[in-house]
């Protein structure tokens, strides 16, 4: 009679074992419509075989099914995908503001270089400021275009200034007359402006100037513009296959099981996760290349290589060049003669004079205290960006390590059950260690993170190269080399800035203002003002009246023609630059009275 009863008390036993092992299905629900993963009707009510799930297999009931399967499998992709877009975010916002940042600084800065430009006429040669507006207006446009994008060639803009301005000085300053020259007089005159060199070395020393400058502030933003690019490539990975089933491996097949507060071991997320990014750990060395360019580009964007002191100084050469042809107006004249005949002026007409200016109210530029100069923001976002510089080469451990796996000596999911560790081999990063990853086989290279890699290479080696410009001491490196730094067009451009106006004086959207009692005198003219997002200050070092350098044309007599055409000057007598409005109106009064 004891017999039985043993055998019920066994039985009850192996029953009672049984529903321990079952996993309860009720908790698993939960967390599925919780998550919103898909709906509730796709699980079941009870454990069943699994037999027909493709990942999450077990010999053991399970609480899964194939549609849950696939649902599980979007859900976590998504949580990845949500991981490395937070994991970059920080830097995405320090790329983007301060790329905007330097943009609208750019801006800003070219604004300004223009006003004080139309106010060195405004204040000197007012009787030209109605016709140099356009030429102005239009130099100073070819100067954003290039800075943001457009293939245009500084030297021809700069010969484009110069061309332009040739007839309107000799015409008011050097033979000036009750009325204009003939518009075919001008034409005559525009053209002969390069053989006749009327401003010296001026504008080929212009145009350098600005070439090293304006390219190192584009390639700037360039560089900006490409970060911006990798990081939204690498927020949006698209998963192998492989991939996606290990991943879902590891983070939900644990929920089939009923286990769902159990997190991946360390090791174990470690070799999915350097699996499934192996391509992005690829991107680590360009990118540490990149930063460090970056900063070392930023570094030398100084002197003749700051768009600042370069566009905030124009004027000041433009003037110069100006007073090269005045002080040699009479031979000039008669350069002007040979090549063009004598003078010939529109009939009589009233001068009717308009001043560009006369709306503005008290233009004044004034200059803001305690503002970030660029070098100083340049400086800022460099050490901000040079944190990063390990992001894509630890990636994937600092995911497991801050967000999924399990903390060192708790309890962790494996694969397959709940362990106190990861007992097989975890790889390094990259692809080459992936051969022997025991989680995800990966296959080849990824051609988008390719592409990635190749356009990270394009920009270091065109930074690369501009850093060789900036170490060498031949004015002309990098003179025209747009084309060369550019090929390929791997970077989309900026938007093309095209300024609005409400005046010759004051610009749209800046508070330039300038002031109808300043002149140079005043030196208010070599001053800007202003902050890096609406406003800069302007940097110490300009040139001022004491340090400027004084340039002159040669004696006709000495001059000679070169085989390229143009006009070389001899040593000879110079003529010594001095400035001021009372010397501009007496050099025209004996350029007046001088016989011919």
């Amino acid at each position: 009679m004891k017999r039985p009863c043993c055998g019920s008390a066994a039985v009850l036993l192996l029953l009672l074992a049984a529903l321990a092992a079952e996993p309860n299905c009720e908790e698993v629900k939960k967390v599925f419509q919780l998550r919103q993963i898909g709906p509730s009707k796709w699980l079941p009510e009870t454990p069943r075989s699994g037999s027909d799930l493709q990942v999450c297999t077990s010999e053991d009931p399970t609480c899964c099914t194939r549609k849950m399967e696939e649902r599980y499998q979007a859900a976590v992709r998504q949580d990845i995908q949500n991981l490395l877009q937070t994991s970059s975010s920080t830097l995405k916002f320090l790329i983007s503001r301060n790329a905007a940042a330097f943009q609208e600084t750019f801006q800003n800065i070219i604004r300004h270089a223009e006003n004080n430009t139309k106010m060195l006429f405004r204040t000197t040669y007012r009787n030209m400021a109605f016709q140099t507006a356009a030429p102005i207006r239009e130099l100073f446009t070819d100067v954003a275009l290039f800075v943001f994008g457009s293939e245009i060639n500084v030297d021809e803009f700069i010969n484009r200034f110069f061309d332009s301005l040739f007839p309107l000085v000799y015409n008011h300053l050097i033979n000036p007359a009750l009325t204009d020259i003939s518009p075919d007089f001008a034409e005559c005159v525009r053209m002969a402006r390069k053989d006749l060199n009327p401003f010296a070395h001026l504008p080929q020393f212009m145009a350098r100037q600005m070439a090293k400058s304006l390219m190192a502030s584009h390639m700037f933003l360039q560089a900006l513009n490409l970060g911006i690019e990798v990081i939204n490539t690498t927020d949006h990975l698209q998963y192998t296959k492989e991939c996606s089933r290990a991943l879902l491996k590891m983070q939900f097949c644990s929920h089939c099981h009923g286990l769902i507060n159990r997190k991946p071991c360390m090791g174990y997320c470690l070799n999915v996760m350097r699996g499934c990014l192996a391509n992005m750990a690829e991107i680590d060395p360009h990118w540490r290349e990149y930063i460090r360019s970056l900063e070392e580009l930023s570094n030398g964007m100084q002197g003749t290589y700051d768009i600042e002191q370069v566009l905030l100084n124009l004027h000041s050469l433009v003037n110069d060049a100006i007073m090269n042809a005045q002080i040699n107006g009479p031979k000039l004249s008669a350069m002007v003669n040979r090549a063009c005949g004598h003078p010939v002026r529109k009939p009589t007409q009233s001068l009717d004079y308009q001043d560009p200016y006369s709306d503005e109210h008290g233009l004044k530029i004034t200059q803001k205290e305690n503002e970030e100069t660029l070098s100083s923001r340049r400086k800022e976002f460099i050490n901000s960006l040079r944190l990063y510089r390990a992001l894509y080469g630890g990636l994937a451990d600092q995911l497991c390590v801050n967000d999924l796996a399990a903390a060192d000596g708790h309890t962790c999911w494996n694969g397959q059950d709940i362990a106190k560790s990861y007992t097989r081999q975890v790889v390094g990063n990259g692809i080459k260690a992936q051969s022997s990853n025991p989680e995800v086989k990966v296959k080849g290279t990824d051609p988008v993170i390719n592409q990635i890699i190749d356009k990270l290479k394009h920009i270091n080696q065109n930074m690369n190269a501009q850093l060789q410009g900036f170490a060498t001491t031949d004015p002309n490196m990098f003179y025209g080399q747009r084309s060369e730094l550019l090929q390929g067009k791997v970077i989309p451009k900026y938007e093309k800035w095209q300024p609005t106006e409400k005046g010759s004086g004051q610009i749209d959207g800046d508070d330039v203002q300038v002031s109808g009692d300043c002149d140079d005198e005043d030196g208010c003219i070599a001053s800007g003002n202003g902050e890096v997002k609406k406003s800069f200050k302007t940097s110490n070092g300009l040139p001022d009246k004491k340090n400027r350098h004084n340039f002159a044309l040669d004696d006709v007599g000495t001059n000679s023609r070169a085989e390229d055409g143009t006009y070389s000057n001899k040593p000879g007598g110079r003529a010594i630059v001095h400035r001021g409005n009372v010397m501009v109106i007496l050099i025209s009064l004996v350029a007046l009275i001088l016989p011919w």
